[in-house]
């Protein structure tokens, strides 16, 4: 699963945001493939389609900028879910 549309730099806001509701589903995979131990440069080719080998800071940054707001999402952001279903 390849997202074709993304943001390098994920929202970083304390409000559950359009993009955000968009990409539940990147964040979800982003949140399952981490905690099964996947490498992060493995996460950038499949989920955002970025070789980490020729471009590492993009990959690098685009990974982690989402899985912090994934990780965001899952602990506090969910709450505007309920609100405001996607």
């Amino acid at each position: 699963m390849v997202t074709k549309t993304f943001e390098d730099t994920a929202p970083t806001g304390s409000e559950l945001t359009d993009y955000d509701r968009a990409h539940i589903k990147l964040y979800a995979r982003l949140l399952d493939a981490t905690a099964d131990g996947a490498d992060w440069e493995e996460i950038a080719s499949v989920l955002f389609g970025i070789d980490a080998a020729r471009q590492p800071e993009r990959a690098r940054h685009v990974h982690d900028s989402h899985l912090a707001r994934a990780r965001w999402v899952a602990s506090s952001g969910y709450k505007d879910l309920l609100n405001r279903p996607v």
